[in-house]
């Protein structure tokens, strides 16, 4: 069996990644990495609101700080689904991005109406639309309940006892909380479980969508750009959060209009829900992310992207839905692809491995922490060597919606439902029980199946199947038998009794012993290794457990040489990122601060109007009164990663000078080093938002709003 997996390709797009990232951040003809040290904010500058960073700022930017400052830019900021928001005015106007909107315009969106075409803008308050089903949340409570927490832990005589006694009371003490607040809570930790908080937030659920632009200016350069400096996107979405009484709400704190931007070098803050990083993992684990999981995210990614552009040609008929397709992941295919190369870099690894040195050490200085802490390297490479083993077995037997085949997808769900069927109803996976999943079955087989994309699928999933198994397992001998990819992809295919949506809807009422004896390639993979599949993820389940006790010990031994000068992982908690506007050196040249609007045309023109780089027809035509020297997009040093998005950007004084939207593609590396020499996060400059509602989109309700922070009569 030849294994298609591209080798030459990947050292060809890694290598050429290296010298573009790490040949402008260092000589590296050759460097020892005994000698690489670890550097004082690798581990990032996401600062938690529990512990804000006073004596930092102070140092470092010679600014003071108040408690009450941070009060208030926290209640100014906001939590929508996967994203962030701030209020703007005392009228309860919203700002969040349009890539964080998609979602809504497609909610409130009339039959008839194409509102990504033709933006959405309410000249009046009675044209705010109402959004179904959504909600906003506002962090208003935080308790300090790690005594609570740890006391109940250390009761726990083995780490099955721990971990089942840490969950039960946090379960407690969020069910207390609610019950005493009123609030929605939370109980997060920080630290890998060394610190624990209550969070409490109040929800808004009448939130109307007031403002939001047209798909090709807030994406303009779609796919090429994303993730990429220079920019040009008006990426901004506004809504009203209305009060129970129905008319617009009154917040207290929001963030002020600044008049006039910032200027580089000026302190700076993101404020936002950063998803999660993984800075404080060790080295054994970061190894696993690189040889285990980004390998398989970054191959499936790479490889389906890549195929998609050679369908377009080979059927141009559904050209269109193969770009689609192409675009529905393609900003995790770049995140993914380029973290795992950066997880390649030697240099990069040897900063983390100094970290881990450092922390080593400070364990062995004390006969005490030696005894209590020891063994955590030692557990953690353990439980690491033995998930490799485990998790590659995992991936061979796994399926996901966009990247398998509907071969491969199909027979799992009905090997899935036979097995299950006679288990008692909390043994049964619980993800088959979920509407999601049940919705799901009913288009398992679509009316448009496109079997040359189905087939290019499943060839990239035995691939992908050979790499995580081997070329000599039994597994892929049996159902693969030495032939290529394309020709094992055939063979199975021809072999499946999954002809057509008909049929294949029929056998989900077959019997489970029906099922199972199906004389079908695909269905005899997932039921010959269901109960390995059932083992492997006990395994898992063990080894994890083991792993985060040894990890949450490790949270403990970073806080206890640093204590909170070092910031936690991210975990969708509220952050502060403080940084500066600040341009960097890339590709030969040096990139501007901020772009301008004189920026987006040319672009537009010289690339002749063609998508992606084409306009909206009101754009077009340079609106007449429409300053083209009024800063578009900036870039700053700030520290974000996904879950920002919709993060203000603010000055000292708390006003608003931006909006992020997005990462230069070097930040990438952030899920796991935070390199400020060359990490941006790319804006959309207040200015720009102010001059293109009032300009191009005349609401001039909005841009006074923002510039007196509350609605105008």
């Amino acid at each position: 069996m030849k294994n298609h997996f591209n080798q030459g390709r990947y050292i060809l797009v890694l290598t050429l990644f290296l010298f573009f990232i790490a040949g402008s951040l260092r000589a590296q003809a050759s460097f020892n990495p005994d000698t690489v040290k670890a550097q004082k904010y690798d581990t990032g500058k996401m600062w938690a609101f529990e512990f804000p960073p006073f004596e930092y700022l102070k140092q470092v930017y010679n600014f003071n700080a108040s408690q009450e400052w941070f009060d208030d830019v926290r209640l100014s900021a906001l939590r929508i689904p996967g994203c962030t928001a701030s209020f703007v005015s005392g009228d309860g106007l919203v700002m969040t991005n349009n890539h964080c909107a998609r979602g809504i315009r497609r909610m409130i969106q009339k039959p008839g109406e194409d509102l990504a075409n033709t933006a959405f803008v309410a000249g009046t308050l009675e044209e705010e639309r109402k959004i179904p089903n959504y909600s906003a949340e506002q962090l208003t409570y935080l308790k300090d309940v790690t005594k609570e927490v740890s006391n109940e832990i250390s009761q726990g005589k083995t780490e099955k006892e721990k971990i089942e006694l840490r969950d039960k009371k946090l379960k407690e003490l969020k069910e207390q909380y609610e019950k005493e607040t009123g609030l929605k809570c939370d109980v997060v930790s920080y630290y890998n479980g060394s610190l624990f908080f209550v969070q409490g937030f109040k929800v808004y659920n009448d939130v109307r969508l007031v403002f939001q632009p047209e798909e090709n200016i807030a994406y303009f350069g779609g796919d090429p750009d994303n993730f990429t400096y220079p920019r040009y996107n008006l990426d901004c979405t506004f809504l009203r959060i209305y009060g129970e009484d129905g008319k617009p709400l009154k917040s207290e704190h929001f963030f002020k209009w600044s008049e006039n931007g910032a200027q580089p070098g000026e302190l700076v803050f993101t404020v936002g829900n950063p998803g999660t990083t993984n800075r404080l993992r060790t080295v054994a684990q970061l190894e696993y992310l690189r040889d285990i999981q980004y390998r398989n995210n970054a191959f499936l990614n790479d490889m389906l992207y890549d195929r998609l552009e050679e369908l377009k040609s080979a059927n141009p008929q559904r050209a269109s839905e193969y770009e689609n397709l192409r675009l529905s992941f393609s900003n995790g295919q770049k995140n993914t692809s380029n973290t795992y190369k950066a997880l390649n870099d030697p240099y990069l690894m040897a900063r983390k491995k100094d970290f881990e040195k450092r922390a080593r050490e400070f364990v062995a200085s004390s006969p005490e922490m030696e005894k209590q802490y020891g063994h955590v390297w030692t557990t953690i490479e353990t439980t690491r060597g033995e998930l490799r083993n485990v998790d590659q077995k995992i991936a061979a037997l796994s399926t996901s919606p966009i990247y398998f085949s509907r071969y491969l997808t199909i027979a799992k769900a009905l090997v899935m439902q036979a097995k299950q069927s006679n288990l008692p109803e909390e043994e049964k996976d619980p993800e088959t029980r979920t509407e999601r999943y049940l919705e799901s079955l009913k288009n398992i087989y679509p009316d448009n199946f496109d079997g040359l994309l189905e087939q290019a699928k499943l060839e990239i999933n035995i691939d992908y199947i050979i790499m995580n198994l081997g070329k000599d397992h039994p597994w892929v001998k049996k159902y693969f038998n030495g032939a290529s990819v394309k020709e094992a992809a055939e063979s199975l295919i021809s072999k499946s009794v999954f002809k057509d949506k008909q049929t294949v809807m029929a056998l989900f009422q077959k019997t489970p012993e029906e099922i199972l004896s199906l004389d079908d390639p695909f269905i005899r993979y997932y039921a010959q290794t269901y109960g390995e599949l059932v083992k492997l993820k006990k395994e898992q389940k063990e080894a994890l457990d083991t792993e985060n006790i040894a990890f949450g010990l490790l949270g403990q031994i970073i806080y206890k040489m640093y204590g909170t000068s070092v910031t936690p992982d991210a975990n969708r908690t509220l952050r502060i990122s403080d940084g500066v506007l600040k341009g960097y050196n890339y590709n030969g040249t040096t990139a501007q601060v901020k772009t301008t609007f004189y920026g987006l045309y040319d672009k537009y023109f010289g690339f002749e109007g063609k998508y992606p780089f084409n306009l909206p027809q009101r754009w077009q035509s340079v609106p007449k009164e429409l300053d083209l020297n009024t800063p578009f997009n900036f870039i700053s040093t700030n520290d974000i990663v996904g879950g920002n998005s919709g993060s203000a950007v603010i000055n000292k004084n708390a006003e608003v000078i931006g909006l992020a939207f997005d990462g230069n593609i070097e930040s990438l590396q952030g899920n796991f080093i935070y390199l400020p020499t060359y990490n941006r996060t790319v804006a959309v400059d207040s200015k720009g938002m102010y001059e293109a509602i009032k300009k191009v989109y005349k609401l001039d309700r909005i841009a006074d709003e923002l510039k007196e922070g509350k609605l105008q009569k």
